[in-house]
């Protein structure tokens, strides 16, 4: 398997993501930043919309998309190799801390090879859903044992190959994670399968990170696994190192979490992080799901994002966070697959609409327009250039079949309410044809993602978990 990291398919991948697209599109109707249009013509060069036409019928030569054409979905939350899990962790009702358990064996068998085997098929199947970007929040970063690889970001190169193979760009968010809970006294070491999430203090961490660099394709980000799994004095320097980067970080996604943090530190998660000065324009706040009404204040107050994973958090009874009130408060939403109980940004976008509803008994929080905001989180993985259809943006498109059983017969400006994953047919990234026909250009993803899982999943180790997620 170590021939998918050699030179030569690492050109090749280059190559293919690099190598020169159609020149003009035209879509059937387009979502511009001004609505739904009818007759667009895209035209393309060098990865960008030079001219974006409505009313305009198509040239000779264009790539015809009768469908619905919506600008690539960003997929802000991703643990790639969480997707092993899937359907494997609801035995006897299943709990978190079975999940949990199951999510330490696989992180146990993973290696670079391995990892780079199972992301670029998670990869690929993000791609099918219409994904173009991912914040791939990394923290699988050591041998087991928690010694370094020969490269200490080995993990992470088998990630941005991945990514690139399957076509979509990466944002790598290198995640510091340093101790392995936080209880009445303080702060507990990593566990044993912890050790390989851990750098030796915050200060090999910040070394190790320092080595990471934008490519074409990727950018690097960083990422505070959680405040229980980073002591409040290490913060600033994760701050620090970030600077003028994505910040990531697991915020208040279990009533547990705030009880250990205030318990321990008196204060909330939220305003732990906020006296740090961990909160910013460039933090973005994963789940947020139990937030007190003063956390909304200072999360609005910082102009930070937050990220919502409402598969994951509904998959694992977290609960349904207040994007309501944050969204009343001005905080960017976006969206994120988390776990990958499910790969479907459409879905992920209509339950915040649909947990709201739940929430209030109330229809109508989120509208249409704005799902695709939710689905455009580009900027907040350090991608602000994309994200809309228009002059100067990288040609991100995803078309969806507006005649599929489950869309036939809605109005094109309200397909976001009732399109799936199984609707998308083509997907454009960066001007390059990634998904054509509802087909990928790997081929068979499903054989990829079965082979990949296996090779993780055999030979499975029984053993007790620990508290950091």
């Amino acid at each position: 398997m170590i021939a998918h990291f050699d030179n030569g398919a690492i050109h090749a991948i280059e190559r293919a993501v690099s190598a020169p697209g159609p020149g003009a599109y035209w879509a059937r109707h387009a979502w511009l930043p001004a609505g739904i249009a009818e007759n667009v013509r895209l035209q393309v060069d060098d990865g960008r919309f030079t001219a974006v036409t409505p009313g305009e019928a198509p040239a000779l030569g264009d790539v015809q998309l009768p469908g619905v054409v919506l600008p690539g979905f960003a997929n802000t939350h991703s643990h790639a190799f969480h997707r092993a899990l899937r359907g494997r962790t609801h035995h006897e009702g299943g709990t978190f801390w079975t999940w949990r358990n199951a999510m330490y064996t696989i992180a146990e068998r993973l290696t670079p090879d391995t990892y780079y085997t199972l992301a670029r098929a998670v990869y690929a199947e993000m791609a099918l859903a219409g994904v173009t970007v991912v914040g791939e929040f990394h923290y699988v970063h050591h041998r087991p044992d928690g010694t370094p690889y020969p490269d200490p970001n080995a993990m992470g190169e088998a990630l941005m190959r991945a990514a690139a193979d399957a076509g979509i760009r990466l944002t790598l968010l290198d995640t510091c994670y340093l101790a392995g809970g936080l209880g009445e006294t303080g702060h507990v070491p990593l566990d044993r399968r912890q050790r390989r999430f851990g750098d030796d203090g915050v200060a090999a961490w910040a070394d190790r990170f320092a080595a990471l660099a934008d490519r074409p394709g990727v950018r690097i980000g960083a990422a505070i696994h959680s405040v229980r799994a980073v002591p409040a004095h290490a913060l600033p320097t994760v701050v620090a190192a970030a600077a003028g980067r994505p910040l990531h970080v697991h915020l208040s996604e279990q009533p547990a979490e705030n009880q250990q943090c205030v318990e321990f530190y008196g204060v909330t998660p939220t305003e732990l992080l906020r006296r740090a000065q961990a909160l910013g324009p460039h933090t973005t706040a994963v789940h947020a799901t139990h937030l007190t009404p003063a956390d909304v204040t200072a999360i609005a107050a910082a102009g930070a994002a937050v990220s919502l994973c409402p598969t994951t958090e509904r998959d694992l009874a977290d609960g349904i966070g207040p994007a309501g009130a944050l969204a009343a408060a001005g905080v960017r939403l976006v969206l994120g697959t988390d776990q990958h109980a499910m790969v479907d940004l459409l879905e992920e976008a209509r339950a915040v609409e649909l947990n709201e509803r739940l929430a209030t008994g109330r229809r109508g929080t989120f509208a249409p327009a704005d799902l695709l905001h939710l689905l455009s989180g580009h900027d907040t993985l350090g991608w602000p250039d994309a994200g809309t259809i228009a002059v100067g943006q990288r040609a991100d498109l995803v078309e969806l079949d507006p005649r599929s059983i489950r869309t036939a017969g809605t109005d094109p400006a309200q397909i976001l309410f009732a399109a799936g994953t199984p609707d998308v047919r083509t997907v454009v990234v960066d001007g390059q044809p990634v998904v054509d026909g509802g087909r990928h250009r790997l081929g068979d993803v499903g054989a990829l993602l079965a082979g990949a899982i296996a090779s993780v999943t055999s030979q499975a180790v029984t053993t007790q978990g620990s508290e950091t997620r």
